[in-house]
């Protein structure tokens, strides 16, 4: 009876979670995928389904959260593929999740290796990024600027705006927590703001960031044309010189001679 109990447990309790290596034969050590619909950054309320999909047809499916041990939700499927709903979520719903499959001809407590982490972010609004000029907010004469807007997520959309425009003035999906927004000098000056959200709906919205004042280099500009200026005087000067000795030269040529 007590070997039974044992069996029974082992059976219960999968040795697939975050600290635990499973002993898998290397055969059987394919690790599933685990995604989310319909995304992984959600508002409070939705419904989500997070998917584990496993490389081989398998007889029962396991959904681990990140800090505990024994899994949070089974599915016993004949198929490659389980379906784990969470219904209207909420902001304590969120964490690192991971799943795990087992075929009905593996031995008793064995599980396959996790997938990867999903993280799952239940919230209303994303924390504001970050606006910077590359190189700089001081923009030379005839040169471009590059303004990246940086949040903390990868996989969003961002939006660039300028002050006095209603409408966005570029747009940007980026697969890196980032995205730059190229800005040709002449038109660069102003002042400009970001924001990011999730690609997909319903769509998750971060605040905006900080406005960035982009200013054009009149310093450099006056100097160049200071220069320019300095040049054509000393061209003018040089010209006149060289007319009036011309002019000198021919007349004393010219000149009727001065006899004795």
């Amino acid at each position: 009876m007590a070997l039974v109990l044992i069996l029974q447990l082992l059976t219960l309790r999968p040795l697939c979670h975050g600290d635990v290596t499973p002993a898998v034969p290397p055969a059987l050590s394919l690790k599933p995928s685990l995604g989310a619909q319909p995304a992984a950054i959600v508002t409070p309320g939705v419904n989500v389904t997070l998917r584990c999909r496993a490389p081989q047809p398998a007889w029962r499916f396991a959904l681990f959260k990140s800090g505990k041990i024994t899994p949070v939700l089974y599915r016993d499927v004949s198929m490659e593929l389980a379906e784990f709903f969470l219904e209207e979520v909420t902001p304590a719903q969120g964490g690192s999740y991971h799943c795990c499959y087992r075929n009905p001809g593996w031995n008793l407590g064995v599980w396959s290796h996790p997938s990867d982490t999903l993280e799952l972010l239940v919230t209303d609004q994303l924390p504001p990024p970050s606006l910077v000029a590359l190189p700089g907010p001081v923009v030379a004469p005839g040169a471009n600027v590059s303004l990246r807007c940086a949040g903390r997520l990868r996989g969003m959309s961002f939006a660039l705006y300028r002050a006095g425009e209603a409408a966005p003035l570029q747009y940007r999906d980026s697969a890196e927590p980032w995205a730059d927004f190229p800005l040709p000098g002449a038109r660069a000056p102003g002042t400009y703001s970001c924001y990011y959200h999730t690609p997909s709906s319903p769509y998750v919205l971060s605040l905006r960031s900080e406005p960035l004042v982009i200013r054009a280099d009149h310093g450099s500009w006056d100097y160049t044309q200071g220069n320019v200026l300095r040049l054509g005087l000393a061209g003018l000067v040089l010209i006149s010189l060289g007319t009036l000795i011309i002019l000198d030269w021919r007349s004393q040529n010219h000149a009727p001679g001065v006899r004795p």
